[in-house]
């Protein structure tokens, strides 16, 4: 498959599971644009390694997900840089963990605003042009807690659900217009989100660090194992590919068996 001549944005794209979709459909030929936080040099040097592996064009926007008109600016200027916004991978995520009557309302907010509501600022700015071209790819990271619910990620799970809603609504609408709109929700994926919330969960369970990886992570996955970011990628491009062109409005689980239970 070849995805010459295609422009993907991927939120959230500056490290973990955003980097590695990034990364797979450049190798298929796309145009990039990353986006997310993170050391300025480290951005640059995965930036460049973009198109020099690979051949393609890459730029970096420094869109903060929370900031509707950041958003709406940079999906211009992929248009502008490229001509096009063909792909549109809405990845971006953070996390809180602690028991509803002490999270912090700003913390419940600023997930929702990252987590949900960019995705319908880009998907909103992006579709047009997709409805011009006759043909766009929307896929959007959710999460097995966009189809169950965990402890003390009261937040996160509701951004979860509503992105899940989203993806359909948009997949409804645009049906006719040989645009998909799909979700992909991995369960635990070795990323340093994930890593990054063990401590917390920790804290709110009262369990050591092997505790929480063994009874709390991987307890929900079958399989026993974390799901790769690689793994994830290859699903991403393959819901890019026009072999997938009558898969829209699905959620497509990879999470090693969770929610087969």
């Amino acid at each position: 498959m070849s995805l010459a001549a295609k422009t993907a944005v991927v939120t959230g794209s500056t490290s973990g599971i955003g980097l590695a979709i990034a990364r797979a459909f450049a190798k298929e030929g796309a145009n990039i644009v990353i986006n997310g936080f993170g050391d300025a040099a480290t951005i640059e040097a995965d930036r460049a390694a973009l198109e020099k592996e690979f051949g393609v064009k890459a730029i970096y926007d420094s869109a903060d997900m929370s900031k509707p008109e950041e958003i709406t600016a940079m999906i211009a200027n992929a248009e502008k840089t490229f001509g096009s916004v063909d792909i549109l991978v809405n990845n971006a995520g953070i996390q809180f963990v602690s028991p509803i009557e002490d999270f912090p309302p700003e913390k419940f907010e600023q997930i929702i605003a990252i987590n949900l509501a960019s995705a319908f600022y880009t998907i909103r700015a992006a579709v047009l042009g997709m409805k011009a071209r006759k043909w766009g790819r929307i896929i959007n990271t959710a999460s097995a807690h966009s189809l169950v619910a965990s402890p003390f990620k009261s937040a996160y799970v509701t951004a979860k659900h509503g992105l899940a809603g989203l993806t359909k609504t948009v997949a409804l609408e645009l049906a006719t217009f040989g645009i998909t709109a799909n979700c992909i929700s991995p369960g635990y994926v070795w990323t340093p989100l994930v890593e990054k919330q063990i401590p917390d969960t920790m804290k709110a369970r009262n369990m050591t660090k092997e505790q929480v990886m063994n009874d709390v992570l991987l307890a929900a996955q079958p399989t026993k194992q974390f799901v790769t970011v690689d793994e994830l990628a290859a699903l991403a491009v393959f819901l890019a590919s026009d072999s997938a062109k009558q898969i829209t409005g699905a959620n497509i689980s990879m999470d090693g068996g969770w929610t087969a239970a």
